[in-house]
């Protein structure tokens, strides 16, 4: 009776391997599925992004605007930084003029002094001139500053920073190049090179118009920084 009654009661191993193993196989489709769309998906999104690209594929990103080009530069009456005398930019027309606004606080100033000094020597003898304009600085430590790194051209104090309003300058380095004719034809913002600011100077020098550019991010003044670099 025991075995009949076992034998009656017998289990089909394959019905429960079906209901046990089902929701698993279900579960592994799924997940298949859900794998494919994704790498779909990834394929797709890469797919744009080479398109986007290749859209842009020659332009420079690096391409700014500013709403000075093509327009007089703004001229004031400067004191030099380290000697008696005031100058104006007004009073180099005729030559190409290269202004740069630094600050002995500002890190890319600190790095792209070398490359101003070196450009600056290169073209002295090809009517090119370059001025510094110091920023919300204050007037020893921006001397400190030419002690240290060396000097190449004459810089101008600009109290209130009226010059810098002028150009529209938020942050420095920013660095702008006039024309003979007093005309702004480019601006670099942030950090200059010897490449950027010889390529732009022969643009300039053969009638070309340059492209302006931004190499870097700006670095505005300290909160503790005064505003008149008189002191």
């Amino acid at each position: 009776m025991i075995g009949s009654r076992n034998k009656g009661h017998k289990v089909d191993d394959g019905a429960m391997d079906h209901s046990t193993t089902a929701p698993v196989e279900d579960r592994t489709r799924r997940a298949g599925r859900a794998a494919r769309l994704a790498t779909v998906a990834v394929a797709l999104f890469s797919l744009m992004l080479v398109v986007v690209l290749a859209e842009r594929f020659g332009e420079d990103p690096t391409l700014v605007n500013s709403p000075l080009i093509g327009k007089p530069a703004p001229s004031r009456s400067l004191s030099f930084l380290e000697r008696e005398g005031t100058l104006a930019l007004e009073d180099l027309q005729g030559q190409v003029v290269v202004v740069n606004f630094w600050a002995s606080w500002c890190l890319a100033c600190r790095a792209e002094h070398d490359d101003l000094m070196q450009t600056s020597a290169a073209y002295s003898d090809r009517g090119v001139r370059f001025i510094g304009v110091v920023f919300q600085d204050k007037r020893a430590d921006s001397i400190a500053f030419l002690d240290e790194l060396g000097r190449g051209y004459p810089s101008l104090v600009d109290p209130g920073s009226r010059l810098a309003i002028d150009f529209g300058v938020f942050g420095i380095p920013e660095t702008f190049f006039i024309d003979r004719q007093g005309i702004v034809a480019a601006k670099i913002t942030g950090e200059s090179n010897t490449t950027i600011l010889s390529s732009t100077l022969e643009a300039i020098l053969a009638g070309r118009q340059p492209d302006s550019k931004t190499s870097g991010t700006v670095q505005k003044p300290p909160e503790s920084q005064p505003s008149t670099p008189n002191d």
